[in-house]
This record gives structure tokens, C-alpha cells and sequence, in this order.
């Protein structure tokens, strides 16, 4: 399960940061994303387009801007500064999850040894809920994307994120001695033999991961953006899919590159 009493102490953080922006009089946004992940781990080959691909799901979440060009105590534009006019501040709660399986040259058709039935039997599951905050930079002009002096407002953010995860790990493999399948996932027996034994772990937990970014906004009404958002999210952990196999070829924690599509809404 989540890890709800670390979760909750972040989220407090994160509300009071944003508390204290707003005593300061400025602006709101909200809005909601969706769109396709892919979660790069240690299922399957490393850089095959087939594993990129096939290991891939789909995230949700629901985003707060602080917007420091406009204040929502006097409905006037804040002070004229760079910061103020290239800067907003994003906090987000987002859930990801995607199904996971062996791709590659390991599990090819022409593979027909026992390892090689083990993986293609071999699958799980990354489920991750996240709490985090990214500091948004627009090159151009906040105050004069509001006014229509443009449509296109593009960005690039940097952040850091809370997740908690809770993956799961499933086998149907075909002991060969009984012709039963076994799912036992903590039957080490079931898995790639080459594998360290403890390489299979698919219990809870939770860790810090970094978040950076690229878009842009599309703005079709004075209160509303639609956005386009490509992720890169790289965990402190190697245990988010279950599966952390210490082969030469697991050189990096888990990590996802998320698409996501959004909508925005102006609140003041």
C-alpha cells in the first residue's frame, strides 16, 4: 500500500508553500493531464524500440500554477520583473501505471531455452502515485500571452517529485518436471536463472524522483490554455517495477518519459 503518512507530510508542505505565495496576492491556475508513459526498467532489452514501446501506459494528474505575473487582489499585473514575467510554479498530484513485460533478442521466437520461458513468462506491473512541485520558465512573455500578443507560449521546467509505488510481479511459467504453472513469484525457481537471488521484490515503498520537461501552452480563450507536455522522470530507486536484476546491463534506476496532454484554467 502507499505510504500515506509520508505522503500526507509532503502535500502539507507543498499547500503551505503555495499558502504562502498566495497571501502575497497572486494569481491561480488549475487543470487536469493525461497520456501515454513509457517506463523504462528492467524489463526487457535495453534500448529496443520493441520494449519502449510495449511497456507502456498511460498517467493521470491534476496540476496547480501559482502565476506571479497577475494578482488576484486587485485584478492588476504584479510588479514588472523578469521573474515575475517568465516564472510560474507548479505543484501536481498524478498517478501513472503500466504493464510490464520481456521484449528483445532474450525472448526471440528462436529462443527456446528454459530462461528464455521463464521471461516471456515473467511479467508485473508499475503502479506510482506522485506529489511534487516544478518551477515552470516561459522565454516569452506571460503578460503578453495573456493579452493574445501570441498563442504559442513554449517552457521548460525542472522539479522534484514524491512517489510512492507499489509494484507488482507475475509468472505463468510451466514447471517442466510437474507440467503445472507456478505462479509463486518467491520462488526464485521461476525466474531467469542468471539473476541474483532477491532480484524479484514487488513490495511497496516509497522514494524521491527528479522531473524535468518541454512544452508549450496553446491559449484559446482569456481563461484557458490548452498544454502539451513531454516528461523525463528519474527515480532514486531501482525497486518501482519489483524487478532489479544487478546484470551489467541494469547501469540506471527506473525511470518513465511521459506525453501528456492538458487542459488549464485561469482562476483569477
Amino acid at each position: 500500500m502507499f505510504n500515506l503518512k509520508q505522503l500526507t507530510l509532503v502535500l502539507i508542505l507543498i499547500v503551505g508553500m503555495q499558502s504562502g505565495f498566495s497571501q502575497l496576492g497572486f494569481s491561480h491556475e488549475i487543470g487536469a493531464i493525461i497520456g501515454p508513459v513509457q517506463f523504462r526498467s528492467d524489463f526487457g532489452q535495453r534500448g529496443h524500440e520493441g520494449t519502449n514501446f510495449g511497456n507502456t501506459g498511460i498517467g493521470i494528474g491534476i496540476v496547480h500554477y501559482i502565476n506571479f505575473a497577475y494578482r488576484a487582489d486587485c485584478n492588476c499585473y504584479s510588479t514588472d520583473t523578469y521573474f515575475n514575467d517568465h516564472f510560474k510554479l507548479r505543484s501536481e498530484i498524478s498517478y501513472n501505471t503500466t504493464k510490464l513485460n520481456h521484449y528483445g533478442e532474450w525472448v526471440a521466437p528462436d529462443k527456446t531455452s528454459a530462461n528464455a520461458d521463464k521471461l516471456r513468462a515473467h511479467s508485473g506491473e508499475a503502479n506510482n502515485f506522485d506529489i511534487g512541485m516544478q518551477i515552470e520558465y516561459f522565454p516569452k512573455s506571460i503578460r503578453a500571452f495573456q493579452a493574445f500578443s501570441y498563442r504559442l507560449a513554449p517552457f521548460i521546467s525542472l522539479g522534484v517529485h514524491y512517489t510512492s509505488f507499489n509494484p507488482k510481479a507475475y509468472t505463468n511459467y510451466v514447471n517442466p518436471d510437474t507440467g503445472i504453472a507456478d505462479g509463486n513469484i518467491l520462488n526464485s525457481t521461476n525466474f531467469y536463472s542468471y539473476w541474483e537471488p532477491g532480484s524479484i521484490n514487488p513490495e511497496s515503498g516509497s522514494t524521491w524522483s527528479t522531473v524535468a520537461s518541454i512544452g508549450f501552452r496553446y491559449k484559446i480563450a482569456p481563461l484557458s490554455d490548452l498544454m502539451l507536455d513531454l516528461r523525463w522522470q528519474y527515480y532514486f530507486s531501482n525497486w518501482i517495477d519489483g524487478l532489479s536484476h544487478q546484470l551489467p546491463s541494469d547501469k540506471v534506476n527506473d525511470w518513465l518519459v511521459w506525453l501528456n496532454f492538458g487542459y488549464i484554467y485561469y482562476l483569477d
